[in-house]
């Protein structure tokens, strides 16, 4: 069985790549949308290898009572379990722990003007374009307007708590976060996906530490189930 090593390891790996990228959206934790189709053809061109590999596999011959000294020793079946596992049990998005190890990076933008929000209360915005307006907009876009901001939770050890958003270019291993502390609320459970609707709290100077990070004053806290795609995009 051992000359069939390889081939398993191929073939699970590759199921599993088509298990999120093909079948489900579970792709969308540690990609963005865009590199599906990528996924998909990486999926297939392993089962395809995985195939071929088994197909040479059979028709090795063996020597009878003894083994020819190119085949791994049985251990190296081991590797086979973190393909079994990725297939069977695919690692969740990142969440309030990844949130908590990252530096507080903010694109390095100038104060300035921002177009004015659409008509119409409240406003959904993402966490990256409230947080931009919040510390940079020196046209005050956001005073006196009701938004409403989607993410998960995260909590200081003070007590203070926040909506939280992992922003990506390509993939999770970029990820970068965007968190609005709220007020005026009882906090969640940490990881717990809501939408909060309020008005924004201004504070601190404009593009400085001081107004990091944007403050919302909540008028509702909603729990919601975790989107398709966790991320926003930067």
């Amino acid at each position: 069985m051992r000359r069939y090593g390889p081939a398993v390891l191929l073939l699970l790996t590759g199921a599993a790549i088509l298990r999120v990228a093909l079948f489900t959206e579970l792709y969308l934790r540690y990609v963005q949308a865009g590199l599906r189709p990528y996924l998909v053809g990486s999926g297939f061109l392993l089962v395809l290898l995985g195939v071929a590999a088994a197909a040479v596999g059979r028709r090795e011959r063996e020597p009878h009572g003894e083994h020819d000294g190119h085949h791994g020793p049985r251990i190296a079946w081991l590797l086979a379990l973190p393909a079994l596992a990725l297939l069977l049990f695919p690692p969740p998005a990142l969440g309030s722990y990844s949130a908590a190890r990252e530096a507080e990076q903010r694109a390095a933008q100038g104060i300035g003007s921002f177009p004015a929000l659409p008509a119409g209360d409240p406003q959904a915005l993402t966490l990256a374009e409230f947080s931009s307006r919040a510390v940079y907009d020196s046209g005050r876009s956001l005073t006196g307007r009701t938004v409403r901001l989607t993410g998960f939770v995260t909590r200081d050890d003070d007590g203070t708590w926040y909506v939280t958003r992992l922003l990506v270019s390509c993939c999770a291993a970029d990820a970068t976060t965007s968190k609005v502390e709220i007020r005026e609320a009882d906090a969640p459970p940490a990881d717990a996906w809501v939408t909060v609707t309020g008005i924004w709290h201004p504070k601190g100077r404009l593009g400085t530490d001081g107004a990091w990070p944007p403050v919302l004053d909540a008028a509702s806290v909603r729990r919601v189930a975790q989107p398709a795609n966790p991320y926003e995009r930067r």
